[in-house]
């Protein structure tokens, strides 16, 4: 059974409202969380505002170059990969590291997931942010896993 919930946002504002009740949502118990979309999309915008309201102190980046970023002062650790540079081969190396990341009582985010051909065998949120113009995006949050359902049940809300 797979669930799924869809929302428009309008502007930036709109984005970090969203990525903070996202946030207060995966505070407790952590999520496995994959992003998909082009450049521009907003994956590092929400990862960024998502670890803002998972309190961490430190200043959020984008891991093109460095694959992942780990944030340890917030609320519970935040994980940031960015799978963009390693593509689908380099992916293979570091899918130890994914499932190692992927346990409860953490947020892991992964960027550019669609350069993944390693089949992640754990239960995961899939987001899917389309471009619509410079202001508009549009979110498609799903998920496979019964443990993530209550997730997406209160983005309805």
């Amino acid at each position: 059974m797979k669930k799924i919930f869809k929302t428009t946002v309008h502007n930036l504002d709109e984005t970090e409202k969203l990525a903070k009740n996202f946030a207060r949502l995966v505070r407790k118990n952590g999520a496995f969380v994959c992003l998909y979309g082009d450049i521009g999309a907003g994956k590092t915008a929400f990862s960024r505002f998502c670890a803002k309201y998972m309190n961490v102190k430190e200043k959020v980046t984008s891991p093109s170059f460095v694959i992942i970023n780990e944030y340890h002062s917030g609320d519970i650790p935040v994980y940031h990969f960015d799978l963009y540079r390693l593509e689908n081969e380099g992916v293979k190396t570091i899918a130890d590291e994914l499932t190692e990341y992927s346990k409860d009582g953490v947020l892991t985010l992964v960027e550019w997931a669609q350069f993944s051909d390693v089949e992640l065998p754990f239960g995961r949120i899939e987001i899917k942010i389309d471009y619509i113009d410079d202001n508009t995006r549009s979110f498609e949050f799903s998920t496979n896993s019964e443990k993530y359902i209550d997730i997406l049940e209160g983005l309805k809300q």
